[in-house]
């Protein structure tokens, strides 16, 4: 994990923001204990998309509709472009 305490992140914040954008993630402790994260956006993204109980439902039925053979190729959407 990449744990990072508050006074090395207010010290090193340009260097920890680096170490986020390049997709990874950090965890913040305070006093010992992990009190938040700072995470790229694109990440959050993912994770604020991954709690919604709709979102997972439309995933969960679109690879059943794929396993029944209920898709459309390339080609029928986009034909010759």
């Amino acid at each position: 994990m990449n744990i990072i305490n508050s006074t090395n992140l207010r010290n090193n914040l340009a260097d920890a923001l680096k170490t986020v954008k390049r997709g990874k993630y950090l965890l913040v402790s305070h006093r010992g204990k992990i009190k938040s994260a700072i995470v790229d956006i694109d990440m959050l993204e993912d994770i604020l998309e991954l709690a919604d109980s709709e979102y997972l439902k439309s995933i969960k039925e679109s690879r059943e509709q794929y396993k029944r053979g209920e898709y459309y190729t390339f080609e029928e959407v986009f034909g010759n472009i």
